[in-house]
């Protein structure tokens, strides 16, 4: 009778274990940044043009260079390069002097291409807080949600973000995403395409009334009923992948 209760005990452990790491936040993103590349995005240099940017991004261990150049209205060229330190831009290889409100408007703009390029390898970021928040279906599978916040601290000046995220559980390739920062959004994954070992993909982004009290993470359940209108398309052209030095 005793070893009979200490193995039905031994087993209710092992499952409430079970449960909580089919659960666990940490463990679904680590899948999913699996699913999408893993060890590929280290020491990796990735090119490729967005909108009328050409975009450089190198990742070597813990430390990171977003480069992002484009002509401006005038002809010039237009380069900016954000590191883990400071950001500068140049304006026909000169480069300017920026006020703060400048330079967080530039520097946010780099790291959010860069962001959403390099997702959900970028959910691996200490500063990153992910909670567990439910089951969903979508389009007829199944979706672990997940919420996402920042620490003050690594996290940046856009801290107070929250985004949610949809892990496909059978695949955990990140499917869905939204946001409400600049206005409520919810991006549907397309075209993906496997470039040095990374998993790359596009986005149908859809909008949300500007006035919708209704958390962006209840928009799995809008884009469901139809409810939401395309906004615009994410694309990534001509993706190049090469090895760091």
């Amino acid at each position: 009778m005793l070893l009979f209760i200490r193995y039905t005990c031994f087993a209710l452990i092992l499952l409430v274990v079970a449960c909580q790491s089919k659960h666990d936040a940490r463990t679904i993103i680590s899948q999913a940044i699996d699913a999408h590349g893993g060890d590929a995005y280290q020491n990796k240099r990735i090119e490729f043009d967005f909108r009328q940017f050409h975009l450089v991004l190198d990742h070597k261990n813990d430390r990171f260079r977003y480069e992002r150049t484009h002509k401006d209205s005038s002809g010039a060229t237009i380069r900016e390069v954000l590191t883990n330190t400071n950001f500068s831009r140049f304006r026909n290889g000169q480069r300017q002097t920026l006020d703060t409100a400048q330079t967080g408007k530039y520097s946010r703009a780099v790291n959010s291409i860069a962001y959403f390029v390099l997702l959900p390898f970028k959910l691996n970021d200490p500063a990153v807080l992910a909670d567990y928040v439910g089951e969903s279906q979508i389009d007829g599978q199944t979706y672990d949600k997940i919420r996402v916040r920042f620490r003050v601290e690594g996290g940046g000046k856009d801290y107070q973000d929250t985004f949610f995220y949809w892990f496909n559980r059978q695949t955990h390739t990140m499917d869905y995403l939204a946001y409400s920062e600049g206005g409520p959004r919810f991006r549907k994954a397309i075209n993906p395409q496997t470039v040095g070992g990374i998993r790359f993909q596009d986005y149908i982004n859809y909008k949300g009334d500007e006035h919708d009290t209704v958390s962006v993470g209840n928009y799995d359940q809008k884009y469901q009923a139809h409810q939401l209108a395309e906004l615009s398309r994410i694309e990534q052209k001509y993706i190049r992948v090469t090895e760091l030095p």
